[in-house]
């Protein structure tokens, strides 16, 4: 695929997420550390970074359920069922 004629000439963009993927516009390649290719010919690949997706190297979304020490479960608080305001 890098070489390919079919292959555009403008550069291939990668997005950086803060908390989440790495995100590449495709078709793309990606080579695992143990030399597995991988190949996604959707339109975009989300790929992951943090290593929690059970579809390594694509990103399923695990990062969203990781709560950093300090801050509350996403959903706790703020919806009191007991009638107090």
């Amino acid at each position: 695929m890098p070489n390919s004629p079919d292959r555009p000439t403008r550069p291939t963009r990668v997005t950086l997420g803060a908390d989440g993927p790495l995100l590449v516009e495709g078709p793309v390649e990606v080579v695992g550390d143990d030399g597995t290719l991988y190949t996604s010919r959707r339109f975009t690949a989300a790929i992951c970074t943090c290593r929690r997706t059970r579809t390594y190297p694509w990103c399923d979304t695990s990062h969203r359920r990781r709560v950093k020490p300090g801050e509350p479960a996403k959903g706790a608080g703020g919806d009191r069922t007991d009638g107090a305001a």
